[in-house]
């Protein structure tokens, strides 16, 4: 079973590679941006954190949204780290005292339960939280350029079966290094671009099973 699925993902991993080296388009497909009016609430994702937090806190001081969601993000067995006496500061507090640094209030940013490990467990705590408040419609996605067409995929599937629709904005940081237009002449953009089709893949393919 677990070589079926090395043998999977390497066959994954080499379409994809055969595909993007053929389609320079590919970086800027992946840098979606749909950025509404105003959105009821914004959507900090974690990851590179630093890039994402700086947007967020822009796009919060032009009004481009009252409200910042952050979901809690996975950090494995820390709990056992604090349990021996090491003081650990989770990526989520991490981000959110970035924000309050740069001027967002407290009192404007909800930090959402869900021990996340992926943009799709993000997705699933944010559809639980605005699931029973019919005056959020609108969310700001906020993330790193070439994950940005991904994380709108997955957060209009999880959110296509609310009783209210809403609608799903996005806009990739201004902070990012990651170069779409040339993305094939740097080794870690490469390897982003790589990642990110593999991984759009697998949502499409099984992850998308779990919004059903």
């Amino acid at each position: 079973m677990f070589k079926s699925g090395v043998v999977f993902s390497l066959i994954l991993i080499s379409l994809a590679a055969v595909y993007i080296s053929g389609c320079r388009r590919a970086g800027t497909w992946l840098v979606k941006e749909a950025l509404p009016a105003h959105a009821d609430a914004m959507v900090l994702l974690m990851g590179s954190f630093p890039e994402r937090v700086l947007e967020a806190a822009d796009l919060y001081h032009e009004g481009k949204a009252g409200r910042i969601l952050i979901v809690y993000e996975g950090m494995g067995p820390y709990h056992i780290l604090e349990s021996r006496g090491a003081e650990v500061i989770r990526t989520t507090e991490q981000a959110h005292n970035a924000a309050v640094a740069l001027g967002v209030p407290a009192d404007s940013i909800t930090m959402l339960p869900g021990d996340a490990r992926s943009t799709l467990d993000e997705a699933l705590a944010v559809r639980s939280f605005i699931k029973d408040k019919p005056d959020i419609d609108t969310l700001l996605l906020v993330s790193s350029p070439a994950h940005m067409r991904r994380a709108a995929m997955i957060f209009k599937s999880a959110l296509r079966n609310l009783p209210d629709e809403v609608y799903v904005g996005c806009t990739p940081s201004s902070y990012s290094g990651f170069n779409p237009d040339r993305w094939w002449q740097r080794r870690e953009d490469i390897q982003v671009v790589l990642s990110e089709f593999l991984k759009i893949g697998i949502f499409q393919l099984i992850e998308k099973r779990r919004l059903k």
